[in-house]
């Protein structure tokens, strides 16, 4: 008898039909014997809609109130799959994220898990019930309800899976697995039918859609098997393992090209070139929570250099915010920001150490007309700064100079 951690996205439980289809795939495991746990994110676009239904009664919501409000989506759909599972016979039980055990570092709108007890759920499961669960949210310090940010519900999911010592955690979506591109964009993307921990984290860090990254992060860590899988047709989907398990699928070290256009630049232009200045300027930046992706760092000339790093178009406003007057403060130059930017990047184990990758990446893209604005790398990941309107064709340019169209792909 296997435990598992099931968790639902928006799209599978978006309509009473598909809430209806989620409850016989949770009965019918149950039936098979397995012990479960169930995570499900908010219904459709629900929070979206949340979020406008707060701007449009005040312009700028308290973000402790915006966190009460958003954690409903979640809460309700907890509510309604308890329902549906119920009346397919197994007895099931709506939790909240508070009632799970999940506690939070209580930054509200991205918090993060600071521990998560399971023993709610636990008993919940030696009971016989199948305890529902929303995700993406949690307890706060001062006992505030605190959500952990945007596709999040996966963090839950795969957090309670690493309490509960559980056999695998399953994801289910709207895509049969993890693909070499966004096949939305990228129609001759192939399904991986595996994938190391290391590969899916950059990719997700790249814009990946599939798994939220810091849910990527904690499987790693805990060696968790974890399967993305559609939730609208009964397929393999693919496995996420450590990268010794993986099978080699195709002699292309390039295992995937992600793109995102959630993305905007900010840039302090001389800055001395002194050390502890860049310290200055990050720091506040995570006192407050905003995740840095991309820092390029100038040479030095005259004494002073220019930085410019990317975050989310959402955490823009605030980061310019609290970059400006540390700016002044050191005698930095003007503080510029820009969100009509775009991320694309090739991940694959050991791709920068490997001679001829970078460049032939930089050639398609120049051959194909596309300017690159900034460059950042890992031992698994090139990643390059484009323009927003070109992101989709360079990730289209990209996966059919590495070999990885369907067409192509061995």
């Amino acid at each position: 008898m296997a435990t598992l951690v099931f968790k639902f996205g928006g799209t599978s439980v978006a309509t009473r039909e598909r809430i209806a289809a989620v409850a016989e795939r949770v009965a019918d495991a149950a039936a098979g014997g397995d012990r479960l746990a169930v995570v499900v994110s908010a219904r459709g676009d629900a929070t979206d809609r949340l979020i406008e239904e707060a701007e449009h009664t005040v312009p700028r919501p308290r973000a402790r109130e915006l966190d009460m409000l958003m954690s409903t989506g979640e809460t309700a759909s907890a509510a309604l799959v308890a329902m549906a599972v119920s009346a397919h016979g197994p007895e099931a039980v709506a939790l909240s994220g508070i009632q799970a055990g999940v506690v939070t570092d209580g930054v509200y709108g991205r918090g993060r898990i600071e521990r998560l007890d399971p023993s709610r759920v636990r008993r919940e499961m030696d009971a016989g019930r199948i305890p529902i669960i929303a995700g993406f949210q949690g307890l706060g310090p001062g006992g505030d309800m605190v959500t952990l940010g945007r596709g999040a519900s996966d963090t839950t999911a795969v957090s309670l899976a690493a309490a509960l010592r559980a056999d695998r955690c399953d994801i289910f979506t709207d895509v049969e697995g993890v693909y070499t591109a966004d096949p939305r964009c990228v129609p001759q993307a192939n399904k991986l039918d595996a994938i190391g921990y290391g590969e899916m984290l950059e990719m997700a860090q790249l814009g990946a859609k599939v798994m939220q990254h810091r849910s990527v992060g904690i499987a790693q860590r805990f060696r968790l098997p974890v399967v993305v899988r559609s939730s609208f047709v009964d397929s393999p989907g693919t496995s996420m393992m450590a990268a010794e398990a993986v099978e080699i699928e195709s002699v292309a070290l390039v295992r995937g090209v992600a793109h995102d256009t959630d993305v905007a630049r900010i840039t302090v232009r001389a800055v001395r070139d002194r050390p502890g200045l860049a310290h200055g300027i990050f720091q506040p930046l995570a006192d407050h929570g905003i995740n840095i992706d991309v820092i390029v760092q100038n040479l030095s000339e005259a004494g002073t250099t220019d930085i410019s790093f990317t975050v989310s178009k959402a955490d823009m406003a605030a980061a310019v915010d609290l970059v400006r007057p540390i700016a002044a403060e050191i005698g930095a130059g003007d503080v510029s920001a820009d969100a009509s930017l775009g991320k694309v990047g090739i991940v694959g184990v050991g791709i920068q150490s490997t001679p001829g990758i970078a460049a032939r990446a930089f050639g398609a893209l120049a051959e194909a007309g596309i300017n690159i604005l900034g460059i950042t790398t890992s031992e698994i990941r090139i990643t390059c700064l484009v323009a927003e309107a070109e992101v989709e064709h360079a990730a289209r340019t990209l996966h059919t100079a590495f070999g990885l169209d369907a067409d192509s792909a061995q």
